[in-house]
């Protein structure tokens, strides 16, 4: 007789939280510690290291995008564990890249396989806490981006301290993220226990709502801009690279408790009153990276980055499955990939202005301006 182990809800949030260190954290976010290192070694305009940062985030959207359709048949845990691994090999590819095309080529690859593990984790492991009565513990999972941006700026860390280059960064990092999807695939088995059948519900239209995607896609454009360049704003200041890496280390500091927060404000509030609320803390977070010139405003912005960015990610993606009944791995799909479109316009946007006046000021108010609006749209329920 065959015995399958069923993990208790808290292991499977662990295995999710490892899912999302492995190809959020590590995989998309590592690029910003590393970025001022890339900067001073390659001579890279603010304009290229906006491109790589904005295909990374091209390859996210197409790769939620493709999530929302039926293309992706077969066992969702094989898609997410394999999604795992490629993101950590094309991690390691970026220690022997030698072209910008080559950068760009393997960051998108990345944005991809992220936006997989990301739509897959949080079907295979949201669907079971909540079938288990622990929804709460959706918060552990989302808690792994914040813990991943730590994880990412001690390997960083670590690798200039020894003597390391940039290469030797990413190297490590896509090494850690290897060895992370072998957790994952331990903690979040491919069976699940038989669960009585829900009543039916009469068909209803998956979309989530143009008011929402067009907040999350305006939220996705607004915070990115500060999440790409934030450790580069410290270097073009003169600070060390010890506050260099405690800067981003406040990010992901400040994102692990943020989704428990936020879902504790949205208890109070409701969902899209906790989303607007957030995107006017981000707002003012972000703008205070550019107005206040100093070390504090730095540190000002970093606390109020990293404590409302998965937070605000996460209430979009419950509002979703709260404005629609039908498949959830569709309607998160579609929010990711217009989150990713956000992504994707600002780093290039925000690099290319940087080019032309000298400075992050305007594109940074642009985007403080974004999550401004993103908190109005998101109230219009239709």
């Amino acid at each position: 007789m065959i015995r399958h182990y069923y993990p208790s809800p808290l292991s499977l949030a662990v295995g999710g939280m490892l899912a999302l260190v492995a190809a959020m954290g590590i995989g998309r976010f590592v690029y910003t510690p590393i970025l001022p290192m890339m900067v001073e070694d390659l001579g890279l305009t603010a304009s290229q290291a906006g491109m790589i940062a904005s295909v990374n985030y091209l390859g996210y959207m197409l790769g939620a995008a493709v999530a929302a359709t039926s293309m992706l048949k077969g066992s969702p845990r094989i898609w997410l564990l394999a999604a795992l691994i490629a993101s950590a090999v094309t991690t390691i590819m970026m220690a022997w890249a030698q072209s910008y095309m080559q950068f760009l080529i393997l960051r998108f690859a990345g944005g991809l396989c992220s936006a997989w593990v990301l739509v897959f984790a949080s079907a295979l492991v949201i669907g079971r806490l909540i079938a288990s009565g622990r929804g709460e513990y959706s918060a552990v999972l989302f808690g792994g981006v914040g813990a991943g941006i730590i994880a990412a700026s001690v390997l960083t860390t670590f690798a200039a301290a020894t003597g390391g280059s940039w290469r030797t960064a990413w190297l490590y990092s896509g090494i850690m993220a290897l060895v992370l999807a072998g957790a994952v695939a331990s903690l979040v088995p491919d069976r699940e226990p038989v669960v009585r059948a829900a009543k039916a519900h009469p068909p209803v239209n998956s979309w989530p709502g143009t008011w929402l995607l067009m907040a999350y896609g305006l939220f996705g454009f607004g915070y990115v801009i500060t999440a790409t360049f934030i450790v580069q704003l410290v270097r073009s200041a003169d600070y060390s690279i010890v506050i260099e890496t405690w800067i981003w280390v406040l990010v992901g500091l400040s994102a692990i408790p943020s989704v428990w927060l936020w879902n504790a404000v949205a208890e109070r509030l409701g969902n899209s009153r906790a989303f607007a609320t957030a995107c006017i803390i981000e707002a003012i977070g972000v703008a205070a990276s550019v107005l206040v010139v100093n070390l504090g405003g730095l540190i000002f912005a970093a606390i109020f980055l990293g404590g409302t960015f998965m937070g605000i990610t996460a209430l979009g993606l419950t509002e979703a499955r709260a404005r629609s009944h039908q498949d959830p791995r569709r309607s998160l799909a579609m929010m990711t990939a217009a989150f990713g479109l956000g992504q994707v316009i600002g780093p290039g946007f925000a690099g290319l202005l940087r080019d032309i006046s000298g400075s992050f000021f305007l594109p940074t108010i642009v985007a403080s301006a974004a999550l401004l609006v993103a908190a109005m749209l998101v109230q219009i329920r239709k």
